[in-house]
């Protein structure tokens, strides 16, 4: 329970050696839970009581820790009601927390982020926005932006101490805009990144058919999601499995197998394939190592390697005797080859390496024997849609006073544009933000939290 009564509350209900309202802040109690009318014991528990300021979300704080079972539990929260208390709305702790100062917007969000976090990447990048690193660079940026607004001011002013037709002015009010175009871009930039580490690495299995691209998606999910069959173009519709490899998580989906055909179905099933790879964060390109590469394969690699979709190349059902090596493709393709046999499961590790040196960071030294992994240390993640389009709002406004400066457009004329930057950025840490937004965000939470 939070609130101004919430220890009033819970007293009505506890009865201990002390009552709540006597003991000390941010002590665990122990005691009993009895029936508001007829003083019955519900249930033996502890009874955590914390006092404002010093709680999540700044009000008096009570937690009781009761017996595992649907019934106590029930039980004892249809007491709380009779006593006063009314049950949480989604967020409601967290959205107290906000409006009471305890904690900025972005990490307000973040805190969703934490309970729906798939991989230890993503719980890491939204604990660091829950402890305030998004936060501080958005305070830092619009500090920068302030000072210049209020440098613009200054001349307008006293335009005899601050002359903009004198070049070491106006050059020095470029450069420190252009300074927070690049801090707003790093930002921008790394929303790429935050997209993958929330959402994992949208994977496209392409090919012709019967390489066995519904073999490999069958070993990497451990079950039988797509049918295998030696009968070319089995494979009409995509299927789609998450897994986890290199530490994050992989959406990856089996396609229709290219090929030039009549058949309408297949041709269908063929151009889906090309519209998912369009999309994707990785494409795997399977080659059978059995056969001899062909047009078909050739015409596939050339389509991937047009796209700048970051793509390898499985050289799959090398258990059998290998018509097709390594060096054969690399005649024809610089991307990374894997000797890999979906039926004997060789070459997991492999791809799993090359996974990772196509989307993590090296942190150490290279010539140390060190994992790679993505850097939290020096960098922040945008993984949240609403600070991106803030930000590119922002940007947007920060490239008008450039171009105005390249078009000596009149310096007074800057103050408008920064001080949109200033309060979209704003938006982000949620000043200035609409009740109505508020809501929104706060109803995507479970219950209570």
């Amino acid at each position: 329970m939070s609130g101004d009564e919430a220890i009033f509350i819970a007293d009505k209900i506890y009865r201990g050696k002390k009552s709540l309202s006597e003991v000390k802040s941010h002590t665990i109690n122990y005691g009993h839970i009895t029936d508001l009318e007829n003083g019955e014991i519900i249930d033996e528990v502890m009874v955590s009581v914390m006092k404002s300021p010093r709680t999540y979300t700044g009000e008096d704080c009570v937690e009781i820790n009761c017996h595992g079972g649907s019934i106590v539990m029930q039980s004892i929260l249809l007491q709380l009601i009779k006593a006063g208390a009314n049950t949480a709305q989604p967020g409601e702790f967290t959205k107290r927390a906000f409006l009471n100062g305890r904690i900025d917007l972005s990490g307000a969000e973040s805190v969703i982020d934490i309970i729906e976090a798939q991989n230890s990447y993503a719980l890491k990048s939204a604990l660091a926005q829950l402890n305030g690193k998004l936060k501080d660079k958005i305070i830092s940026i619009r500090k920068k932006i302030l000072e210049e607004a209020a440098f613009i001011d200054a001349a307008a002013d006293d335009p005899e101490h601050y002359d903009f037709e004198e070049s070491e002015n106006r050059n020095r009010l470029y450069e420190k805009i252009l300074q927070i175009s690049n801090d707003i871009q790093k930002l921008l930039e790394s929303s790429e990144n935050g997209k993958i580490i929330k959402e994992g690495i949208k994977t496209v299995i392409l090919g012709r058919p019967n390489v066995g691209k519904s073999s490999v998606l069958n070993l990497l999910s451990g079950r039988e999601s797509a049918i295998v069959s030696d009968i070319p173009g089995t494979t009409r519709d995509m299927i789609s499995e998450h897994i986890r490899m290199a530490g994050i998580n992989l959406k990856i989906t089996d396609t229709a197998g290219i090929r030039k055909s009549d058949d309408p179905l297949e041709n269908i099933g063929m151009e889906k394939a090309r519209d998912a790879a369009k999309e994707a964060d990785l494409i795997i390109c399977v080659i059978d190592s059995s056969e001899e590469i062909n047009e078909e394969d050739t015409q596939i690699i050339k389509d991937i390697e047009n796209s700048d979709i970051k793509s390898l190349i499985l050289l799959n059902k090398s258990d059998k005797k290998n018509v097709t090596s390594k060096e054969d493709i690399k005649k024809i393709t610089n991307m990374d080859v894997v000797m890999f046999s979906a039926r004997e499961a060789c070459g997991l590790e492999e791809l799993e390496e090359v996974i990772k040196k196509k989307f993590y960071k090296k942190t150490s030294d290279e010539k140390k024997n060190i994992s790679i992994e993505i850097d939290f240390n020096d960098h922040i993640f945008i993984t949240n849609i609403r600070h991106k389009e803030a930000l590119l709002n922002a940007q947007n406004s920060i490239k008008s006073v450039l171009q105005g400066m390249e078009n000596n457009v009149p310096e007074d004329f800057f103050s408008i544009d920064l001080m949109e930057a200033y309060e979209n950025l704003g938006s982000i840490i949620g000043e200035r933000v609409s009740e109505d937004l508020i809501d929104e965000i706060f109803s995507k939470f479970c219950m209570g939290k």
